[in-house]
C-alpha cells in the first residue's frame, strides 16, 4: 500500500491469467511515462510488464479482444470510429507487447522512474524510466495484462460475443 500511495505501483487489483489485445489506428497522448513492473494474479503468479501511463489519451478505431480459453469464442469491443475518438484520462496499462509507429515529443530516456512527473504515475526508485510531453502511436498493436483509467469514454461502443469462424481477435 505504501508503494501505491507514493505512486510506485500502477495496478491495485489482481489480474486474471489472461492477456487481451488492443489495436487502434492511432493513439494520441499527453503526459507519457513508462517503466518496468509486475502484474500479479490472485494465486501469486507474477508477469513482467511495461507499465505505461498517459494523462490524456485519444484512441481512434479502438478494438479490444479477449479469447475465451478452450473455446472458439472471442469477446470484442469496438469504439472510437468515424472520427470520434474514444478518450481516457489517467490511463495505466500493464503491457506485455507493443507495436506501432511512434513519435515522442520531448522524451527523456533512462530517467530514474521514481522521478517521472509528466504522467499519472511514478515508478520504483533506481529503475529505468522514460517520459515524454506527448506520444503518438499509429497502427497500435498491444498485448496487455490490465488497463485502468480515471475516466474512459467509449464513443460508438459495440460489444459482441463472436463464436466459431467469427471468433477473430483484433489482430
Amino acid at each position: 500500500m505504501f508503494g501505491m500511495a507514493q505512486g510506485a505501483v500502477a495496478a491495485s487489483f489482481a489480474v486474471s491469467g489472461q492477456t487481451f489485445k488492443v489495436s487502434a489506428s492511432e493513439l494520441r497522448g499527453e503526459g507519457f511515462v513508462q517503466f518496468g513492473g509486475v502484474a500479479e494474479e490472485v494465486d501469486g503468479t507474477k508477469h513482467p510488464v511495461a507499465v505505461t501511463g498517459i494523462r490524456r489519451a485519444q484512441l481512434f478505431d479502438l478494438c479490444q479482444s479477449v479469447k475465451v480459453p478452450g473455446a472458439p469464442v472471442v469477446l470484442s469491443t469496438n469504439a472510437g470510429g468515424g472520427g470520434r475518438p474514444a478518450t481516457a484520462s489517467d490511463l495505466l496499462i500493464d503491457a506485455e507487447a507493443l507495436e506501432g509507429d511512434v513519435e515522442f515529443t520531448n522524451i527523456n530516456i533512462n530517467q530514474d522512474a521514481s522521478t517521472l512527473d509528466r504522467g499519472p504515475v511514478k515508478g520504483p526508485r533506481k529503475a529505468f524510466g522514460q517520459q515524454a510531453d506527448a506520444v503518438t502511436i499509429k497502427n497500435l498493436r498491444q498485448v496487455a495484462r490490465s488497463t485502468q483509467a480515471g475516466t474512459f469514454n467509449l464513443t460508438g461502443l459495440k460489444l459482441k460475443v463472436n463464436v466459431g469462424a467469427a471468433a477473430k481477435e483484433c489482430f
